[in-house]
């Protein structure tokens, strides 16, 4: 299936790993251009060689910097206008128990997993809609409908999310933007693997994910970590031409966590 993004112009933030390298490898693959984006020059350096040599021909470019800042978003809208598909990736968590969260934690997890969306948004949606098309994507999670008891704050920022996407996505009815938000489940990236780890201890990581899906995520019907390139597959198709009809949604990869049918 041809989904129309060759030549697009993509931005995923915080993309030099994990679920953002590989929604950035997925558009790229479709032939989009594509920004990646991470906190230091060396991240993104890496990322980027590493996409060119598995991609040969791969149209990437980068941009160093700490998207949680409202002025380095500035200088990333200076350099790079003209945005077609925005994914709004980039995000932190940390388990910790709620009565040990200080405010200065809810402000850093809302300025990085919310306001840098926010921004981003604020910034390319105009020309979105005066362009008549685009892509707006929010990577919320299943944690944000189940929040979890070990991160109560992370879960809040990704509910807001889902609420962000779906009012962006009524200010943008009749046009051709559409803006979304994907709910990936616990997926194996580098972060969650050491979150798993901070949770159950030393043990062999086979081991560890039998336990996990026992006893943290027991509704599961995958019973596995999702792969971070299933989680790309339904981000790629969402920035695509062929999503069109698709926008307000929440769109859940969760592997079934979710004990819901809508």
């Amino acid at each position: 299936m041809d989904l129309h993004l060759k030549n697009k112009l993509a931005l995923v933030s915080g993309s030099t790993k994990g679920i953002g390298y590989a929604i950035a490898t997925g558009l790229a693959c479709e032939g989009a251009r594509v920004i990646v984006n991470g906190r230091s020059h060396a991240s993104v350096e890496r990322a980027l060689a590493a996409l060119r040599k598995e991609i040969p021909g791969a149209q990437v470019d980068g941009f160093a910097g700490d998207l949680s800042d409202a002025a380095q978003i500035a200088e990333l809208v200076r350099r790079y206008p003209n945005v077609d598909v925005l994914v709004n990736n980039l995000g932190i968590f940390d388990p910790k128990p709620f009565e040990e969260i200080p405010d200065d934690d809810w402000q850093r997890f809302f300025d990085v997993n919310v306001m840098s969306g926010v921004r981003l948004s604020r910034a390319y949606l105009p020309r979105m809609k005066t362009k008549n098309w685009g892509r707006i994507v929010f990577i919320s999670s299943e944690s944000g409908v189940q929040i979890p008891v070990e991160m109560i704050h992370y879960g809040v920022t990704k509910t807001a999310q889902i609420s962000l996407a779906r009012g962006l996505a009524e200010s943008c009815a009749g046009t051709g933007v559409t803006v979304n938000s994907v709910l990936p489940g616990p997926t194996k990236s580098e972060g969650v693997s050491d979150f798993v780890q901070k949770l159950s201890g030393d043990k062999p990581f086979d081991v560890i994910e039998k336990e996990f899906f026992e006893t943290v995520r027991p509704t599961s019907l995958l019973k596995r970590f999702t792969t971070t390139e299933e989680v790309a597959n339904m981000v790629v198709y969402v920035c695509s031409e062929a999503s069109s009809a698709t926008n307000g949604a929440a769109l859940r990869v969760d592997g079934g966590v979710v004990r819901s049918a809508f």
